[in-house]
């Protein structure tokens, strides 16, 4: 039998992972879909919607291909018609089995433009409650399906669609890569010495927006009111920049900590220097997950977060939960971590459950894609 007679190979089958953008944690969800086929008969290729192409980000998506359609923000409002032809072209281009879209923009271009399964993946609470988006989902609703990042986001979106069977709108977590993030994470003197802290201080870390969210006014007041038993030369280092920075800066000033308060502004890859903390605190009222918790308890920091959101998930039985906007109740977290000073170093057992094979074993668990390893 010459060559050309010969019986064709098996087909090669994809997964089509389609993100909004790149921006801030939005690389690494790219990632962490990416590797849940590693070991899998699936190649996975990436395709960004938003964002110019670049190298870094290429070799960050983890994935076999990665395809940047480079829109603007302008572009893609309204009827995205553009993008839905170029979604079209390349879900056409080979044999995909589904593609998993994040946040409701790819979800609905890849409905609209291609006839796969699609599951939709998302990161914030309230995609669902607009009449327009409940009355979108449930006329398509054969083809998709919906993971919430944390029990909270998943309870949101069922509460949003009760139509929908429960099984069809489930939870997978974020997670990192607990031993990469570990080996980028420097000592706690170099993190100190890169941000500007004392060597000699017992500090506690805050990471995110300046923004109501995440209510760094009752993690300013909580400090405050705790700082008189902390240990003498105690700060507050929060690593952040948005529109309250002045309003933030005039609250410590009001409550007498100024000189305790240091704001440490936009630091770039900031997960690497955690371990300059001796507490880290989250104090968002509405956080989806909450990734930092997760930084923060590789680098082997305790962790206190506010007791609502999907942060209570990443935090139960491994740090301590206040309810939200209680600053005395905060205060008295700080004061029980400054006084025991126990926990530096100490990863917590349940971070595995935020792993990447954690993550792999939960998706094949659902059985909303069947392969054999």
């Amino acid at each position: 039998m010459t060559a050309s007679e010969q019986a064709p190979g098996p087909v090669q089958r994809w997964v089509l992972q389609f993100c909004h953008g790149y921006d801030g944690p939005f690389l690494d969800c790219a990632r962490q879909y990416a590797v849940l086929f590693k070991g899998t008969p699936y190649k996975v290729c990436t395709v960004y919607l938003t964002g110019a192409p670049s190298a870094e980000v290429e070799r960050g998506s983890a994935s076999d291909e990665v395809i940047f359609l480079d829109y603007s923000s302008a572009q893609v409002r309204g009827l995205k018609l553009g993008a839905i032809r170029d979604f079209r072209r390349i879900a056409a281009s080979r044999d995909f089995a589904l593609c998993i879209a994040h946040r409701f923009k790819p979800i609905y271009v890849a409905l609209l433009g291609s006839a796969l399964p699609v599951i939709g993946v998302h990161h914030a609470f309230g995609d669902y409650k607009r009449r327009s988006r409940q009355l979108f989902a449930n006329c398509l609703r054969k083809r998709l399906s919906l993971l919430g990042v944390s029990n909270a986001v998943r309870d949101d979106m069922r509460a949003c669609l009760p139509s929908w069977p429960a099984e069809r709108i489930e939870t997978l977590y974020n997670r990192i890569d607990i031993a990469a993030v570990q080996a980028e994470q420097v000592c706690r003197e170099q993190a100190r010495e890169h941000l500007g802290l004392p060597a000699d201080a017992w500090v506690v870390g805050n990471v995110g927006r300046l923004h109501p969210d995440k209510d760094q006014a009752t993690l300013i007041r909580g400090f405050a009111q705790a700082l008189p038993q902390l240990p003498a030369g105690s700060l507050l280092a929060i690593m952040g920049s948005g529109r309250l920075e002045a309003q933030l800066k005039a609250l410590a000033a009001e409550l007498g900590v100024s000189d305790a308060v240091r704001f440490l502004g936009q630091v770039a890859s900031g997960r690497r220097y955690f371990k300059a903390f001796d507490v880290f605190a989250l104090t968002s009222d509405h956080e989806p997950f909450g990734m930092v918790l997760l930084e923060a308890m590789a680098a082997g920091v305790p962790v206190i977060c506010s007791d609502c959101g999907g942060g209570r998930e990443v935090v139960s039985g491994s740090g301590l939960l206040f309810p939200f906007a209680q600053a005395d109740a905060l205060a008295a977290c700080f004061v029980e971590l400054a006084v025991t000073r126990s926990g530096q170093d100490r990863v917590p057992e349940c971070l595995e459950t935020f792993s990447d094979q954690a993550a792999r074993e939960r998706f094949r668990a659902l059985g909303w894609l069947s392969y054999d390893l």
